[in-house]
């Protein structure tokens, strides 16, 4: 079976690091700094799942969620918002603009996984 693609984007490397030690053995996962080049990545390598931090240069993650879902090539691509920003109203926004999940750091390993594993479909 082919492996998933994820794409982690977050401008702090000990996260893509961190997420990338804990998912490479399962999935493919493309690590980018900030938000033009998500978008830019996502569009190439269509992704299966992209987890993204609110908080980046070039377009802050609220407004790459935004465009990941109204572009019609790149909609049905779960993004899962994974953020040090835990305050219940930017949760509901983003949620609002089409995010599929919310986590906030520091975050759980095992329910980082959980997650990924739910939204892909595949069993623990």
């Amino acid at each position: 079976m082919k492996r998933k693609k994820i794409v982690i984007a977050d401008d702090e490397y000990f996260i893509r690091l961190l997420v990338k030690r804990s998912l490479g053995a399962k999935y493919i996962v493309i690590e980018v700094g900030d938000g033009e080049e998500t978008i830019n990545i996502i569009r190439m390598e269509q992704p299966d799942l992209v987890l993204m931090d609110i908080v980046m240069p070039k377009m802050d993650g609220y407004t790459a969620c935004s465009q990941i879902k109204r572009d019609e090539a790149t909609r049905e691509i779960p993004v899962i918002m994974l953020t040090g920003v835990g305050y219940e109203l930017n949760k509901k926004l983003a949620l609002q603009i089409g995010a599929d999940g919310y986590i906030t750091k520091p975050f759980d390993l095992e329910r980082l996984r959980g997650e990924v594993d739910t939204l892909l479909g595949i069993a623990a």
